[in-house]
């Protein structure tokens, strides 16, 4: 049986990743930071349809929190089969002027070194093992860029960039680094906007909707399978065709 772990997990992408894997027979370690609740109801969930799942809290920007989560996971499972870097935070919209250097740092904090602490980590366990999958959550806004979201934007462009520099140092021993880059997907993070929003944003997608985020899951599991183990340092985009 092979082990996930999944950062930000509690809600939305995260989630629905988690119960997936579950679905399918992995293990699953669920990582949150501040919603125990969320995250404990959703290993309840997994293991009451036979699955194997185990909450781990920590603050992925916090590299100690990060290889102490990392440790115990390991020390539970065994191994780390695949890491799926979802965990992520957004701003409000607003003018680049609007916003403080410290609110760039907690983007950047949670997007990218949060990311980069989880695989600093998990890393030399794959590469001992001469296997592993490494799957990292960007946005459509990291390749296109979004107006009154140059922060986020910038953030989810370094995990891009950051996927592909990886996959290819990665490559020899074995292990495969993918992105997945969602457009507009009903989740938590867009709950702001307004059903006259969506309903705009949906004339300016071709196929007619805003995604689900069972749809982003299935993206990320396929890149986590076997199926896909000539597929490297690539990002594939989940937004109906909308950039």
């Amino acid at each position: 049986m092979k082990t996930v772990l999944i950062t930000g997990a509690s809600r939305g992408i995260g989630r629905e990743t988690a119960r997936l894997f579950g679905e399918k027979g992995w293990r699953v370690a669920v990582n949150y930071n501040k919603s125990k609740a969320k995250a404990e109801s959703l290993c309840e969930e997994i293991r009451s349809y036979g699955g194997t799942a185990e909450a781990f809290c920590a603050d992925v920007s916090d590299e100690a929190q990060t290889e102490k989560m990392i440790d115990e996971i390991l020390a539970r499972f065994g191994t780390i089969d695949v890491l799926v870097n979802n965990a992520g935070i957004a701003l409000k919209q607003g003018l680049f002027t609007d916003f403080s250097a410290e609110d760039a740092r907690m983007i950047f904090d949670t997007n990218v070194f949060g990311m980069m602490n989880c695989s600093r980590n998990v890393i030399p366990h794959m590469v001992h093992r001469k296997s592993g999958k490494i799957v990292n959550v960007s946005s459509i806004w990291g390749i296109c860029g979004a107006s009154c979201e140059v922060i986020y934007s910038s953030a989810k462009a370094a995990v891009i960039g950051f996927s592909k520099a990886l996959a290819k140092e990665l490559a020899p021993s074995g292990i495969c680094v993918n992105c997945v880059a969602p457009g507009m997907i009903d989740t938590d993070m867009n709950g702001h906007l307004s059903n006259e929003d969506v309903d705009d944003l949906c004339t300016e997608i071709p196929l007619g909707r805003i995604g689900k985020a069972e749809e982003v899951a299935e993206s990320i599991f396929f890149l986590a399978a076997e199926s896909s183990s000539y597929i490297t340092g690539q990002i594939i985009t989940v937004d109906g065709g909308w950039m």
